[in-house]
């Protein structure tokens, strides 16, 4: 499929609340390995951003293993996403995405110098959109009754 602006708009209201990304990757020991993630404020446009640190397993790994996927969960949605993570040097992006509740983490703010910016290209996406709990539940007990099996959400893959 091409990866046509409504492609990315449909990503984007699916994954626009979800603070948390599950980012697998794999370690130099080459298990999976997850690592929780803070999505940055900005829209998907293939790519996806996130501010790591030099010393983490994450980004020691995504240098001779750069494959990842990326897990978002709503509460009515699913998306995952796979891409190439890429330790990247932008200081002007990092202080666009930039975030005072980052000092937790780096002590010496927007110049401390374990932080990492860490760019993923995505290359293909896969999502599952249901039409929320209730009604899923709902269809689930009716199916369980009735032996039909009703329509559970949309799913589509795409390629980016």
């Amino acid at each position: 499929m091409d990866n046509t602006l409504n492609d990315y708009e449909k990503i984007e209201k699916l994954i626009q609340h979800s603070r948390i990304v599950m980012v697998t990757f794999t370690n130099h020991d080459g298990h999976l390995h997850s690592a929780p993630m803070t999505r940055q404020n900005k829209s998907f446009d293939g790519n996806v951003f996130f501010i790591g640190a030099k010393h983490s397993e994450l980004v020691q790994s995504i240098t001779s293993q750069p494959e990842v996927n990326l897990a978002y969960s709503g509460s009515d949605s699913f998306v995952s996403i796979s891409g190439k993570a890429q330790c990247i040097n932008d200081p002007q992006l990092l202080e666009e995405l930039w975030s005072p509740a980052y000092q937790v983490f780096f002590k010496e703010g927007l110049h401390d110098p374990d932080i990492q910016l860490i760019q993923v290209t995505c290359h293909g996406a896969q999502y599952w959109e249901g039409d929320g709990k209730l009604v899923t539940l709902f269809k689930l007990a009716k199916a369980s009754v009735t032996g039909e099996q009703d329509n559970l959400g949309e799913s589509k893959s795409m390629r980016l």
